[in-house]
């Protein structure tokens, strides 16, 4: 039996999404890539996958919108963006750090960096995990894609 606690497709809302870096979308696309390669996603309640998962913002909130593989809509999941917000700007500060050392440090200031920048990472995608318990049920490497995502939708430009 095929497994079906899965996402088969995940797209952000165009309307939320601006022009970005070219390293962003390529983030973005690598995310999706590799979530749809690989991932655990079951929502919790009388509902059977594999899942589509539409991700927006709306109103300070950041929703996920559950649809069956073709389309219908099963469940929406909101959450404050407040919530992810200061993980996710320490995030962001880290990777540009990150970015700027690759050409002027050493080795190992830059791993020591890099550290960082997945340490808050994982940070990132347990806070997910916490927000989603009850709601939704996802592995760590599931967290850890769809947090990149959201980074990608709190860029404003």
């Amino acid at each position: 039996m095929p497994h079906r606690q899965k996402l088969i497709s995940v797209q952000l809302d165009e309307k939320t999404m601006v022009r970005r870096a070219a390293e962003v979308e390529h983030e973005r696309a690598v995310a999706i890539y590799d979530l749809l390669e690989e991932n655990y996603f079951a929502l919790n309640g009388d509902f059977t996958g594999p899942y589509a998962l539409h991700i927006r913002l709306e109103d300070n909130r950041l929703i996920f919108d559950v649809r069956t593989q073709d389309g219908v809509p099963l469940t929406q999941v909101p959450l404050p963006l407040k919530t992810f917000q200061s993980v996710v700007k320490d995030y962001f500060m880290v990777c540009e750090t990150y970015y700027a050392a690759i050409t002027k440090l050493t080795p190992s200031q830059i791993e020591a960096i890099d550290m960082g920048r997945r340490g808050l990472h994982n940070e990132g995608s347990e806070l997910l995990r916490e927000r989603l318990h009850g709601k939704v049920d996802i592995d760590f490497d599931t967290a850890r894609r769809l947090f990149t995502l959201i980074c990608v939708l709190h860029i404003r430009g």
